[in-house]
């Protein structure tokens, strides 16, 4: 299926939710992707997000927290890889999430130089070192655990006004556009065209001709191999994860056929990759 936003309409109901009460909302896609309604964000999330790995940064962690949801129901707390404050909560459209509500860009009302000491280290990637973000750090809001509380309810009450109004609609999805969204929420599952076949009702023989229009001839296995391979860039760009790790977390068990995986896509090595663009990073 696909998603149609009333960007005009949720636009002015988050715009309405800053002038009110100084907390940023936005929405995300199913993927977690965001579909970049609101973007007067703290001049910290905004500095970071200036920079193409800070950026990405927040791109993976938006996508993070949508695949990680695990509430029952409501909002779900967590901090992001910045460790800024942040909420998410699913839309259903019966059971299906339609998209993600999100709040954040606070912090909680335990002392700010604790805070800060917490995230200090998880900025070690900034080029000008983490204190060069310290004076945006501490211009974020503080609200205590009683105001976070009573603003996630309101928006659980606005998620039902959205639905009503029918901000957020679906459209029914070609088999193309289902595996492509299955492949991007599943890669790091284990997957055999049996099982992608069971999973979306497709018959094995047009998955096949679905994976060649998708990547222009090449097989389904490609297609997996190419979301792994490209999460694993990411990982071994944004993290110190041993490279094992790294495998373990898109999907292939084998060090060393993630290894063989990882050079016949990008003409290196996992170890060399990382090497290199960090020492880029440096210059």
């Amino acid at each position: 299926m696909d998603i149609l936003f009333d960007e005009e309409q949720l636009l002015q109901l988050v715009t309405n939710l800053y002038v009110l009460t100084g907390l940023t909302a936005n929405i995300l896609d199913p993927q977690g992707r965001d579909i970049h309604l609101f973007k007067d964000h703290p001049s910290f999330c905004r500095a970071i997000n200036n920079l193409p790995e800070g950026h990405q940064r927040c791109v993976d962690c938006d996508m993070w927290k949508v695949r990680n949801y695990t509430a029952e129901k409501g909002f779900q707390f967590y901090r992001c890889h910045a460790g800024i404050c942040e909420a998410v909560m699913p839309l259903y459209d019966k059971k299906n999430p339609l998209a993600y509500l999100i709040f954040g860009c606070y912090l909680d009302d335990s002392p700010i130089e604790e805070q800060w000491e917490r995230t200090r280290p998880l900025l070690e990637w900034w080029p000008d070192g983490p204190d060069a973000l310290k004076d945006a750090f501490f211009q974020f809001l503080q609200y205590s655990q009683q105001e976070i509380q009573a603003y996630a309810e309101t928006l659980e009450a606005l998620s039902a006004y959205i639905r009503l109004k029918g901000m957020i609609l679906t459209t029914e999805q070609t088999d193309t556009q289902r595996l492509e969204l299955f492949l991007d929420q599943h890669y790091m599952d284990k997957l055999s065209l049996a099982s992608i076949s069971k999973q979306l009702h497709i018959g094995r023989t047009k998955l096949c001709a679905l994976a060649k229009e998708l990547s222009g001839g090449q097989t389904l296995s490609y297609l997996i191999a190419q979301r792994r391979i490209g999460a694993a860039k990411r990982l071994l760009l944004q993290s110190n994860m041993p490279i094992s790790a790294v495998a373990e977390e898109v999907g292939i068990s084998d060090y060393n056929y993630f290894s063989k995986v990882f050079r016949s896509m990008t003409g290196t090595t996992p170890s060399a990759f990382r090497k290199k663009v960090r020492g880029r990073g440096s210059e």
